[in-house]
């Protein structure tokens, strides 16, 4: 860092920087005649006019925040002027690492008085790099070296005073009270430019901070969440709260897994699953640059090394390219990413700006850092001169983009140098464009516009031609040609007469396939396939209503594709499949984004017999036995439970979107395979635990299905709630294996486990959305329930919703023997005498609530409407309840919501039972279409034209206006059957 220890600003040039204007430089003239009164040393450096004092003078007219800080404390000018820079920066350094440290008398410091030093300390750094980096003192590399230095040694004496204070406080016992982060479990990571030693001037900084709860170091390591949360806090206030003093470094803790639902401080056990497990492509880009800059080093290498795996894979990942370049698109669309303009751009995520520079790293080590050690490094340069050592990359390319990537971190250093700022944008006005010019020594905006838009546009070329192939284009023939950079008038007459609203557009879309953009159209036989069957494709979208939207969504799927040429011999080979995918793209965006991230599921479209066979449970448990058969391992099995719930979801989607199948069929469908994929992953889970842990003595384990899983009611959509119980021998203390549980933590471990199984995402999906709020006391509850525990619960805790609830459970996996208890009790608690009066309340006050707190958005929110499922379920679960005391026996819990009310079907006027079964009927078909074709809330005004159809089909309707008069009407009716029957 820096060019040698003597670096001095008396080495300035002449010139180097200039004044912004006359009336700028005589205040700073006024204010350094002020500044030599307070330190009168300065004047025997600054006396004299010479480069020195010339540039310090306009060094305080372009920016004010140096101005004051030298105003604030005029001893740092005479240290910056008058010795050397280096050691005064290192100084600095040296008293923000040692700031935690007790005095001689062994009296640790107060917080403020820790965090008056560390600003100092900071604001010490700041200015002296300031005026080196604007005398060129330092380059860009030492200026960014320095302050991720500082930035180091602020964080590590944070961590060592809080852990310090823990252990006087008696909440922790270190191992070295002279380093108290020494084998503290404690891993504090930079994320970055922090990690990759790159900081900008007034950057913020991103940690993730992990801990070890068995480090040793914790009296109580179920305590670990709450001590280190309070700790964390704590850190963020010692490092970014401004005070008299100004503030250390601004700190951001979100880039932690899962920041919305976990705490400031993540057990390592928990991090490594959700990485595993969950780990999305941008954290794999994140975690490139992590570093250890704080607490337990070791412990912070080590757990980067167990995450290799995770973020260099073992195969070329170009599959992750598409997620991280989608991140750059949505970027760009978010700040508005127009053409290149100097003022106002933004430097950082602009079009040709810093980050495209860092994707364009980070992208290609992540495609081979797996195979290619030498590419897992951090620092931008470092990365790019590996990447043309391993001829990834030209050497020109690495040396261009380096080149541009220092020249863009000077601009951004001088934008925040102003202020003191965390921002990367340009002025918008010539007179602030200049100051900017000046900082960087241009004689003018121009010139400085020259160099920054001839840099910028050296990074767009560069960055597109890692994204983009140009290439010869295959054309159609005729009147429909697609080559060239214009549109062809007669092309674009015959898109019009084909059905499409907005031709130029259409035409731009199917130019792009024929440049090779996407992965699915880069080979030229893949185009030459595409170029013979885009004739029927236009022919086939443009019969579809809204064609232009329909083709879009097809051109997603195409962008999507790993692999085109396939797929596009498939389609052109079978006009039904062709078909069948129009219909899919017009009419089922759910399913169209299914497609396109997994393109697999269309093997099973290829079966003659998809729309003719039914997908009953048998049907589906073969083929998921065979293809289990050649799964050994775990997370093989997982996988291939994931592929198979995939495509079956889909398989049993196509079925109802082209009505061979109805609503409660597929709702059946879907539910049959939650049963089997979930058997199956249970079973994987408890040889996983007992592999790892043994058993215990006479442990067994039974699942059970609540809400539309426990009705066979489940749509494409839903998540599965459950609730796990088990069981034991009373004298079991702890499990049998190499490393043993007690039965409250095998279980509880056993459950996390199978919650993760079935809700991590991975490379081949999420099987299902877990929801255990059911269980016994909910949320506040232990995540497994010991068997007798939840009968006495529900015998003597329940409250009435949750007897409603358990009308609906089914046992669906696990023990036969611990099955049929769980039943049994279940029979027993729904058959027990209850006051009617109460019962009766209590659902009146529950869908009153349930009305208040979640009101229908409008009609087609066919669950919340008065009127709606909820009414309609509430029904069969009230008269579920009630029915023993009117001498019924009727088992519910083993029936949809249908066949409930039919058995129930004595407690209830027939023509109420007719209103609320036609109701049921026409909201489960609705709903089941609805759910299969996208996610969000229905509103026919803004959802494609070919899912109105389907729907106003669904309701056996011959237009929307019919439906949805039909459910208005409907739902009148069977708010006033609720109404007579829960009375």
């Amino acid at each position: 860092m820096g060019n040698g220890r003597t670096s001095r600003l008396s080495d300035v040039a002449e010139g180097v920087i200039r004044p912004l204007n006359q009336t700028e430089l005589k205040a700073a003239n006024a204010l350094l005649k002020d500044l030599t009164k307070q330190e009168p040393a300065l004047a025997e450096h600054l006396a004299a006019d010479g480069p020195l004092r010339s540039f310090v003078l306009s060094a305080f007219t372009l920016s004010p925040y140096l101005r004051d800080l030298a105003n604030l404390k005029p001893s740092l000018l005479l240290a910056a002027v008058s010795a050397p820079i280096e050691p005064q920066i290192l100084d600095a350094i040296e008293e923000a690492r040692s700031a935690w440290r007790p005095d001689a008398s062994g009296a640790v410091p107060g917080e403020p008085e820790v965090m008056a030093r560390l600003r100092r300390a900071k604001r010490r750094v700041a200015f002296l790099t300031a005026l080196a980096d604007l005398a060129r003192v330092f380059t860009a590399r030492d200026t960014t070296a320095w302050l991720s230095a500082v930035a180091d040694a602020a964080v590590a004496a944070a961590i060592n005073h809080l852990l310090l204070l823990g252990h006087e406080g008696g909440k922790l016992t270190l191992k070295n009270r002279d380093n108290p982060a020494e084998g503290s479990g404690l891993i504090v990571l930079g994320m970055g430019k922090h990690g990759a030693r790159e900081l900008n001037y007034s950057s913020d900084i991103d940690l993730v901070i992990f801990y070890d709860p068995d480090s040793g170091i914790l009296g109580d390591p179920d305590d670990a969440m709450e001590t280190y949360g309070r700790m964390m806090r704590r850190l963020v206030r010692i490092l970014q709260e401004r005070t008299a003093d100004g503030y250390v470094f601004r700190t951001d803790l979100r880039l932690r897994p899962d920041p919305g639902s976990t705490p400031l401080a993540v057990p390592v056990e928990a991090a490594l699953i959700y990485y595993e497990g969950r780990g999305q492509n941008w954290e794999r880009a994140a975690f490139i640059k992590a570093r250890p800059v704080a607490g337990d080093l070791e412990a912070g290498e080590g757990f980067l090394r167990e995450l290799v795996p995770f973020v260099f894979r073992k195969y070329l990942d170009y599959a992750a390219i598409a997620d991280i370049h989608s991140i750059k698109r949505q970027i760009h669309v978010h700040k508005g990413h127009g053409a290149i303009a100097v003022k106002g751009h933004n430097v950082k995520l602009g079009r040709g700006g810093i980050r495209e520079i860092e994707f364009f790293a980070q992208t290609q080590q992540l495609i081979a850092g797996g195979r290619m050690p030498d590419l897992r490094c951090r620092p931008t340069e470092e990365a790019l001169k590996a990447l043309a050592a391993a001829r990834w990359i030209d050497e020109q390319t690495a040396e261009e983009l380096t080149d541009c990537y220092w020249f863009m971190r000077d601009v951004e250093h001088r934008i925040q140098m102003v202020h003191d700022e965390q921002t990367h944008v340009l002025p918008e006005t010539e007179a602030e464009l200049k100051r900017i010019a000046f900082m960087l020594g241009f004689i003018d905006t121009t010139a400085f516009s020259r160099a920054l838009e001839t840099t910028l546009k050296t990074v767009e070329k560069r960055y597109a031609r890692l994204f983009e192939k140009e290439e010869g284009l295959s054309s159609a023939t005729g009147n429909l040609v697609f080559t060239g950079q214009q549109d062809d008038p007669d092309t674009l007459k015959t898109l019009k007469g084909l059905g499409f609203e907005r031709p130029e557009a259409i035409s731009g879309v199917i130019r792009t396939w024929h440049y090779g953009r996407y992965r699915a159209t880069q080979s030229v036989e893949a185009r030459e396939r595409l170029t013979e069957m885009t004739p029927d494709l236009l022919k086939a979208f443009g019969e579809s209503r809204r064609a232009d939207e329909a083709l879009l969504r097809f051109d997603n799927f195409l962008s999507g594709l790993p692999a085109g040429i396939q797929l596009f011999s498939l389609l052109g080979n079978n006009p039904a499949l062709l078909d069948l995918l129009v219909n899919i793209m017009a009419a089922a965006p759910r399913l169209a984004e299914i497609i396109a991230e997994r393109p697999h599921v269309f093997d099973g479209m290829l079966d003659p017999g998809l729309l003719v066979e039914l997908p009953t449970r048998d049907y589906l448990g073969k083929r998921l036995k065979s293809f289990l058969s050649s799964a050994r391992h775990y997370e093989e099995i997982l996988d291939r439970l994931r592929i198979f719930a995939a495509e079956q979801r889909f398989l049993i989607g196509i079925r109802l979107l082209t009505g061979s199948i109805g609503g409660a069929q597929a709702g059946h469908a879907f539910t049959d395979l939650a049963d089997l994929v979930i058997d199956e992953a249970l079973k994987a889970v408890i040889a996983e635990m007992e592999a790892a842990h043994g058993k215990i003595p006479g442990g067994r384990v039974a699942l059970a299905g609540m809400g539309k899983l426990g009705s066979f009611e489940l749509t494409a959509g839903s998540d599965v709630d459950l609730i796990l119980l088990y069981e034991h021998d009373d004298d079991a203390s702890e499990s049998d294996g190499a490393k043993p549980l007690d039965p409250m933590r095998y279980y509880t471990r056993l459950t996390q486990r199978l919650i993760a199984a079935l809700s991590a995402p991975t490379a081949e999906g999420v099987l299902y959305e877990v929801d255990m709020r059911l269980r016994p006391s909910g949320n506040k509850g232990p995540v497994a329930t010991r068997l007798r525990a939840f009968a006495r619960y529900q015998r003597e805790e329940a409250w009435t919703w949750e007897h409603m609830a358990l009308s609906r459970a089914r046992m669906m996996s696990g023990d036969a023997g611990l099955v049929a208890e769980a039943e049994r009790i279940i029979e027993e608690v729904l058959a027990a005498p209850r006051d009617r009066a109460k019962t009766v309340k209590d659902v009146l006050e529950m869908r009153a609530l349930i009305e208040q707190e979640k009101p229908a958005k409008d009609i087609w929110d066919l669950k919340l409407i008065p009127g709606g499922l909820v009414d309609i379920e509430f029904i069969a679960q009230y008269l579920a309840l009630v029915a023993p005391a009117k001498g019924h026996r009727v088992r519910t819990n083993e029936l949809s919501t249908a066949d409930a009310l039919k058995a129930l079907g004595a407690l209830i006027d027939p023509n109420d039972l007719d209103i609320c079964l036609s109701a049921l009927k026409l909201y489960t078909d609705l709903s089941q279409v609805i759910r299969l074709c996208i996610d969000g809330p229905f509103d026919p005004a803004n959802v494609p034209a070919g899912l109105t159809d389907r729907v106003a089909r669904a309701a056996e309707s011959p237009d929307m206006k019919t439906a949805e008069a039909e459910v208005k009407r409907l739902s009148k009716a069977v708010r006033k059957v609720f109404s007579r029957v829960v009375s």
